[in-house]
């Protein structure tokens, strides 16, 4: 496994090696044994996967508040899309920052993306899957979401959404999370 920096400290580019003959193709997508070497201490408890049948799908600024805040390792099985990390974590010299990468399932690229940050994805094609590694079982109670177009953080997409939840339509801008103190995390 490859691992490489993005623009933000803590969300890595994975890339597995892929084994290819006349048969097809193998690859490991998690390995505690090989991410401990590399670093990388998590222990991941659930697995999600979702499809969004159209193209300009937007799912996110989403996040899961301490106790039950979660690092993901996000991958994309078909079609493809941009995946998006947000720094969320007061008092970190990255606050309110982002970084973008396409996953498609032709790359079999994988994103780490740490606790205390905000995590969504707008789909490139139709007929799009993706899977991901949560090391904190999801609670409903600490769920929360950010606006994808929040301009403190400027996400800039190669276009905009046209299909999005209501909820995440309708979600505060990071400035009215903090103002209203519903962010608990601390960079460390």
């Amino acid at each position: 496994m490859k691992v490489i920096e993005t623009s933000l400290k803590g969300v890595l580019i994975l890339e597995p090696k892929v084994f290819g003959d006349s048969r097809g193709w193998f690859m490991e997508t998690w390995s505690n044994q090989k991410f401990q070497a590399a670093g990388l201490n998590f222990e991941f408890l659930q697995d999600n996967q979702s499809y969004s049948a159209q193209k300009g799908t937007f799912r996110g600024l989403h996040y899961q508040l301490n106790p039950m805040a979660q690092a993901k390792v996000v991958r994309c099985t078909r079609g493809e899309l941009l995946d998006i990390a947000v720094d969320i974590r007061e008092g970190s010299p990255q606050f309110a920052k982002w970084t973008a990468v396409t996953l498609t399932a032709e790359n079999k690229r994988q994103l780490l993306i740490p606790r205390g940050f905000a995590h969504g994805f707008l789909t490139l094609t139709d007929d799009v899957e993706i899977q991901y590694k949560a090391d904190n079982y999801y609670a409903p109670q600490c769920d929360g979401n950010i606006r994808w177009d929040d301009p403190q953080i400027g996400i800039e997409l190669p276009f905009a959404p046209t299909i999005l939840s209501d909820k995440d339509a309708n979600a505060p801008t990071l400035a009215e999370r903090i103002e209203r103190k519903e962010l608990n995390f601390i960079f460390e």
